[in-house]
């Protein structure tokens, strides 16, 4: 995709598959992190992901000549951004998954716009919600809790509170990854960008796989067949397609549609944790699925009123 179209000349198919690419794909891979560390420890299926499709666009992008000499700025700027969203918003989704179903852990992903909101508000300043983003707060922080409170007694979580923990963690990390990338360093070509956060976030999360004392479960023999072709699923089209598909759309079309996925992934990874991954739905999960992706849509059409002229 040529990253120079403008929003006037883009094509509507090109549009079209665009968004296919980030509501389908980004959905679906968190049933195929499931699957990946089925067989294989999370923070180092992260940090190998990470650092294969991470050298993989970076030589993509050299090879077209679009690649600067990244400065020492824009590598500190990489290594923030790329531990936040690498380290702790992919890998506290991995090492989460290990206790909670692809769906549901989908679900409380949702909670990023809720953070982005509060971040710009309260540390960057920028401005305060409007009345119809503080209720799309208060309708999301109202379904995470009903999603992860007490189940069917007083003293049994309805989802495994250490691993609700980690995606809290995690959703922390990629809110304020996105908040901090609008005045970071970064080179000008956008896949080069991410192509460095991803080689560190990589190299994070592979260290923090051996911090945690990963390495010693590593068995490369017996990772499965499933684990296998989940792994190059996420590299190919989890990483490197559907996120230069994401920059793609950033260049020509408005942010807050393109931010829309952040309600569709969900309901996509829900499905096909149901229909693949042989996960239960419970009227619960849909209910609270439901406030958090209406207090999701609630604060996304907020930002799409503030940003219209």
């Amino acid at each position: 995709m040529n990253a120079v179209t403008t929003r006037a000349s883009a094509p509507t198919t090109l549009v079209v598959l665009a968004f296919a690419c980030i509501y389908l794909i980004w959905g679906s891979t968190y049933l195929a992190i499931r699957f990946a560390i089925e067989t294989m420890p999370p923070f180092l299926m992260v940090g190998a992901r990470y650092l294969v499709a991470g050298g993989i666009l970076y030589a993509w992008v050299a090879w077209r000549g679009e690649a600067a000499r990244p400065t020492a700025a824009q590598w500190r700027a990489a290594l923030l951004l790329g531990g936040c969203f690498f380290l702790m918003g992919n890998g506290g989704v991995s090492w989460a998954e290990t206790r909670i179903p692809s769906g549901i852990t989908a679900l409380l992903i949702a909670m990023v716009p809720l953070w982005m909101t509060l971040m710009e508000t309260y540390l960057r300043r920028w401005s305060r919600p409007t009345p119809v983003a503080t209720a799309g707060l208060v309708l999301g922080f109202l379904g995470v809790a009903f999603l992860i409170g007490p189940g069917e007694s007083l003293t049994k979580a309805a989802v495994d509170p250490l691993g609700a923990a980690a995606l809290v963690l995690a959703t922390l990390g990629w809110a304020y990854g996105s908040v901090h990338a609008k005045d970071a360093a970064q080179p000008p070509s956008l896949l080069q960008t991410a192509a460095m956060q991803m080689l560190c976030g990589g190299a994070l999360a592979v260290g923090m796989g051996f911090f945690v004392g990963e390495w010693r479960a590593v068995n490369v023999g017996a990772i499965s067949a499933r684990s296998a072709l989940a792994f190059a699923y996420l590299v190919t089209f989890g990483s490197i397609v559907a996120f230069s598909a994401y920059a793609w759309l950033l260049q020509v079309t408005r942010p807050t549609r393109v931010a829309t996925y952040a309600f569709v992934n969900p309901i996509v990874a829900v499905f096909l944790g149901w229909a693949l991954g042989g996960e239960e739905v419970t009227g619960r999960t849909l209910s609270a699925g439901a406030v958090v992706i209406a207090g999701v849509i609630l604060i996304l059409r907020s930002r799409a009123r503030a940003a219209a002229p």
